[in-house]
């Protein structure tokens, strides 16, 4: 069961831009630690440059580490849904292509039926016009990027993109999940 030391469980998730998916769930309660990185590709070591020039097959992601005794696989996913957009194929905003897709990286197979039920629950309930087209892949390898990618939103608040994507979609966020934020 995506087990990790001291009983955590590891998510792997794409929404984007890696920046805005780290400061979020960095805000969850649960979480113990988020780092951003790549995975889904196929080249070894990739740097951000190559992962930006989209011929690495590599997306950004946000590797999540939480305790399931306070916050559930299922819960996690459904932050992940309501803080990107699931129905644009390799795109969020102004960031386009395969380095931008919406995916979830199943760290096994209860992961990827978890997966399956929370999409179905939210095509369902009818959240979005449009179908969901995040990619449900089986994890394979994450590649933790850059040093000064870490913690990029608490780091350069100010920075252009960061007052422009990031924090809107953290407001939203902690406006959305009040209650289900670290004290």
């Amino acid at each position: 069961m995506a087990e990790s030391s001291d009983n955590l469980n590891t998510a792997t998730l794409a929404a984007g831009c890696f920046w805005c998916v780290e400061a979020v769930f960095d805000d969850l309660n649960g979480v113990e630690d988020v780092v951003s990185g790549y995975s889904g590709g196929h080249m070894e070591n990739p740097t951000y440059r190559e992962v930006c020039d989209g011929t690495t097959g590599h997306a950004e992601v946000a590797q999540i580490k939480f305790d399931p005794s306070v916050i559930s696989y299922k819960d996690v996913l459904r932050v992940f849904f309501s803080v990107h957009d699931p129905t644009t194929m390799n795109r969020q905003g102004n960031d386009v292509g395969t380095q931008y897709r919406s995916a979830i990286f199943y760290h096994d197979d209860k992961q990827k039926q978890d997966a399956e039920e929370v999409i179905k629950e939210i095509t369902d309930e009818g959240i979005y016009d449009d179908p969901i087209v995040t990619e449900v892949t089986r994890f394979e390898k994450f590649w933790p990027a850059e040093n000064y990618h870490q913690e990029y939103f608490l780091n350069n608040p100010s920075q252009p993109y960061c007052t422009a994507v990031v924090a809107p979609k953290v407001r939203k966020f902690r406006q959305k999940f009040a209650d289900r934020l670290k004290s």
